[in-house]
């Protein structure tokens, strides 16, 4: 499941400590052992499996939450350990310790010995590749500790000022540095040096008696300096605020089967839920997704495509190598309506017969890897966004989600609106409340009926659930009208 991550919880009661980026960030792993033993540990290790990988990782996070006027917390972290996974047939055997030394991963490795020998040909290693999508710097590094806190002042102090009917403001600023690198028994190494940030502001407006909330966030796989843009912060600021005043004057929502137009961008959480996750491999492998079996068949109305890519510069879902150690690509999952394939980790992939598509993803040293999107969004089209608003007789028009439930093997899904307006004749009406929206992807997809020519990603706060792990991802699509969801109101 994704979710906005503009409100993450914040720890507090913890120094701050600056990261202190080492020249060689693979010096942070190999402090107990060196890069010679670790080849020589996976090999020892994981000799009687099929396949399988020594995963090492260093970690430094920092987050800083502003509320009512000050500084509410401000934490920092380090972690570095291993996970040891080895995989034969359909088992998976793994375990991990934050220690990186050679006794834990010899302990580790007694719990492989559970595993069958390996019977089978060894499938070959992941592509080398020296492709870096994002920057190697630590962004927690290169600023200050009081100009974070700044930064955070200024916007809690401009938000106030642009509306008197602002009541609280709510603001976080998170940084992430990690460093990775894959041992395999075959001599396989893959490094990987991550960054990711997220700024993330929250406006309540209160008049009349009346509360509503507002909020908007950005993030990517790149610096803290595209934060500390003012154009970028004041942006945030007045979409939140802006969303927040729209709710104040909102209506109760229609109730009933209608036609529902979602705006580019954010709104494609929807087709990450009720669809990207039906159709990752181990879900398709296994038979229980609504898209098993179906490769070749029409699945969505015509013009649909939709897209898998993780290796797009700087997103906050994207990965130079994902984290079995295979570069990450474009996968086409749906092709002019026609389902041409799933996203694939090395096990699904060799257990079907098919390629991995780089998709193997885990939260962090303490996870296996599993079937993980990456950024998931539908292609563009050719219609006129203005000209699919005048299509619409009567419906709903969503600019902005917020969270939802689904069902992956039905596609089932259950989504609230942030900010959603009326539609008759053609024309925005008045803004509502208490929309949801109720249906399953497979059939949603089938009733796409426009296509806007203006993709928009997502502006880098999703974060994707999945077998109780979380791994920050991305969504997109560009203006879409669907000739019928039940939406469920309270008028």
């Amino acid at each position: 499941m994704l979710a906005r991550n503009d409100d993450l919880p914040l720890a507090s009661g913890k120094p701050y400590i600056p990261a202190m980026t080492s020249p060689d960030p693979r010096s942070l792993l190999y402090r107990q052992l060196s890069p010679e033993e670790a080849q020589a540990l996976a090999r020892e290790t994981l000799q009687r499996c099929e396949d399988g990988e020594l995963y090492m990782q260093f970690i430094a996070t920092e987050a800083f939450g502003f509320d009512d006027g000050r500084l509410k917390t401000a934490d920092y972290s380090r972690d570095a350990g291993f996970g040891l996974r080895g995989v034969t047939g359909e088992m998976t055997g793994f375990a991990h310790a934050n220690e990186i030394s050679a006794a834990a991963i010899r302990r580790a490795g007694e719990t492989l010995q559970l595993l069958d020998p390996a019977t089978g040909s060894r499938p070959a290693p992941p592509l080398r590749s020296n492709r870096h999508l994002y920057t190697d710097a630590s962004p927690l590094d290169l600023v200050p500790f009081e100009d974070k806190v700044r930064l955070l002042e200024q916007i809690d102090a401009a938000a106030r000022a642009r509306d008197p009917r602002v009541s609280q403001v709510s603001a976080s600023l998170t940084g992430q540095w990690s460093v990775v690198e894959i041992v395999r028994p075959d001599g396989f190494i893959a490094t990987d040096v991550r960054p990711l940030v997220r700024l993330s502001v929250s406006i309540v407006a209160e008049s009349n008696g009346r509360r509503e909330t507002g909020s908007f966030g950005m993030g990517g796989r790149y610096l803290y300096d595209t934060l500390f843009d003012p154009a970028n912060w004041n942006r945030a600021i007045d979409t939140a605020l802006d969303q927040a005043l729209v709710n104040l004057e909102s209506v109760d929502a229609p109730a009933g089967e209608l036609a529902v137009l979602l705006a580019p961008g954010w709104p494609g959480v929807i087709l990450h839920e009720a669809v990207g996750h039906g159709l990752e491999g181990d879900f398709n492998r296994k038979g229980t997704s609504a898209f098993s079996g179906r490769i070749g068949e029409r699945v969505a109305a015509p013009g649909v495509t939709v897209i898998d890519d993780g290796s797009i510069s700087d997103r906050r879902g994207s990965l130079s190598i994902d984290d079995e150690g295979t570069p990450t690509q474009e996968t086409v999952l749906i092709e002019d309506g026609v389902l041409k394939g799933y996203m694939q980790d090395r096990m699904n992939a060799r257990l079907m017969g098919v390629q991995s598509t780089g998709n193997g993803r885990r939260e962090n040293y303490a996870y296996a890897p599993q079937v993980r999107m990456t950024n998931t969004f539908m292609k563009a089209g050719n219609d006129d966004p203005a000209e699919l608003l005048a299509r619409m007789k009567k419906g709903i028009f969503v600019k902005s989600m917020g969270g939802g439930q689904v069902d992956i093997v039905s596609g089932k899904f259950v989504f609230s609106c942030n900010e959603a307006y009326k539609v008759e004749n053609g024309k925005l009406g008045a803004p509502i409340k208490g929309a949801t929206l109720i249906g399953d992807g497979p059939t949603v997809l089938t009733r796409v009926t426009g296509i806007g020519n203006d993709l928009e990603l997502d502006r880098g706060v999703g974060v994707c659930g999945k077998g109780g792990q979380s791994v920050p991802a991305g969504v997109g699509q560009p203006t879409l009208l669907i000739d019928g969801i039940t939406v469920g109101g309270t008028a």
